[in-house]
């Protein structure tokens, strides 16, 4: 399951907007998982976006370089 959670914190990371927000249509369990390990704010609210936090943005951003640049 890390190498999905990585994933999704990079993609996330990749599409966030407004320099620290992104869209939540992944999975709960991953979203939840993110969450419990302090990269974004809480999931579960009636928002269709969450708030990546600073070492959540910071970590994604390595992450989206590492899995999807050539």
């Amino acid at each position: 399951m890390a190498k999905v959670e990585d994933a999704v914190l990079a993609l996330l990371a990749l599409f966030a907007f407004d320099e620290r927000v992104s869209w939540k249509s992944y999975d709960w369990a991953v979203t939840d998982a993110l969450f419990e390990k302090g990269f974004i704010g809480d999931p579960r609210n009636k928002n269709k976006s969450v708030v990546l936090t600073d070492e959540g943005l910071r970590r994604g951003k390595e992450l989206a370089e590492k899995l999807f640049s050539a």
